[in-house]
Parts: structure tokens; sequence; C-alpha cells
């Protein structure tokens, strides 16, 4: 698969998987900077050798290759799209060091609190461990709650008038909240605790970002039970990653 056009800078690759938050958040960056690439799915149970040799170290996606040199790990990806296109399309990464700093800090929150507890809901072997992991997602909800209404200066996103760093980081999780809701019922954002991200979530799902990269939450749920149904050989992981 690849995009309509190609990046300026050189030949751009991207190894992922469709419904993976850490693919689709590059991919959203790449949308921002309307940069093209070829995009080349991966299997995370029959590990190709073009990944495991990009990636020889974790073995996991993303990886984007720019001119056969490979970037790994989704954050370092985006912040070197940012950097190396900072002259082509809108900056991801907020201009002011401590902003900076600040939506850093907030996106390794998300990845380090928030994604491995939602990822406990789905995982979780008894109801009571699943409770406990709900308890711990919505605990990580109402941090980043407070965090936007910090952020985002009373504007549409976190990073403002527009979409950034930390609106990719969270939104790029989006998806899985949904398949959360539609296989186990449980709803991550909830207006009545988290009215102000319950009114991004509608924003950031209609910008073009959005639209063009995410994919169907469908496509999220039989993935999920592929994974399910290989439970004993497949790790969490291979869901991500």
């Amino acid at each position: 698969m690849e995009n309509k056009t190609m990046a300026r800078g050189g030949s751009l690759k991207l190894l992922g998987l469709t419904v993976s938050p850490f693919v689709v958040r590059v991919r959203m960056a790449l949308q921002l900077k309307g940069l093209g690439y070829e995009y080349i799915e991966q299997d995370l149970f029959i590990k190709g050798d073009l990944l495991l040799m990009s990636n020889p170290v974790h073995k996991k996606v993303p990886v984007l290759i720019h001119d056969g040199k490979p970037i790994c790990e989704s954050l370092a990806i985006v912040q070197y799209i940012d950097e190396v296109w900072a002259a082509t399309g809108p900056s991801i990464l907020p201009a002011d060091p401590y902003e900076r700093a600040d939506a850093r800090f907030w996106a390794a929150y998300a990845d380090s609190k928030l994604l491995p507890a939602w990822v406990g809901i789905m995982w979780a072997a008894t109801e009571e461990e699943r409770a406990e992991k709900v308890e711990d997602t919505l605990k990580a909800i109402g941090h980043l709650e407070e965090a936007f209404g910090k952020c985002s200066n009373g504007k549409a996103f976190f990073a403002g008038d527009s979409v950034g760093y930390l609106d990719l980081v969270l939104g790029s999780q989006l998806l899985w909240f949904e398949a959360l809701q539609k296989m186990f019922g449980v709803v991550v954002i909830e207006e009545g605790k988290a009215p102000l991200l319950t009114a991004w979530v509608k924003r950031f799902g209609e910008t073009d970002t959005a639209k063009e990269v995410v994919p169907d939450v469908d496509t999220a749920v039989e993935y999920l039970k592929k994974l399910q149904s290989h439970r004993a050989g497949a790790t969490v992981a291979q869901l991500l990653s």
C-alpha cells in the first residue's frame, strides 16, 4: 500500500499493524505533515525478515524507514517526523520549551499508565481482575481530564487550536476505547466524569487526521478475537506492537 505522494527529503516506508495505537499515531503524524510513504502491514504472529532486521532489539512495530535508515519506537518516530520536516505542515510538538516538556510528560503517562490499564481490561482472566483494570483506567482518564484543562487553555485540542503531540498519543488509543465498549460494555470516557475529554473525542474524530487514518472499530474487535483464539501462545504485545 502506497500513499498518494512520496515524502520530500527521501523515501519513507512504514512497517506497521493497522489496529496498533503506536502505528496509528505515526500514521497520523505523517498525515499531518502531508508526507507520502509506503505502508507495509506486518503479521505479528509470524514476524518477517524486514521487521526483524529493522528492529532487532525489540522486534516491534512501528518502524519508519527513511532512506534505508530505521527509526523505532512510536514517540521517537513522531518527534523525528516533526524535526526532519519542521518546515512542512503544522508543528506537532509545542515550540515553547515548558509546553513541549509538559506534552511529553503526559504522553509518557498515557502510554505507561492508561494504555496498560485498558489492555488489562481486555486480557483479564477474571471479572475481579477486569474490574480492577477498569478502575485503573478511569483513574488515568481523570488525570488526563485535568491535563486537558491545563494544556488546552480553553481551546479545542490539547495543543490548542489544532491537533498536536498529545492529541495524537491519546487519539491513537480511542479506537480501542470503542472496542472496549462494544465487547465488554466498558465506557472509558464518560461525559459525566470527563466532560472536557468527551467533547475533545468528538472534535478529534471529526478531523481529517482521524478520518483518514483510524480504522473501523470492527477491525480492532476482529483482531482481538483472533488474538484471544491464540491466547495460549500469544501475548498482549502482539495486540499492540
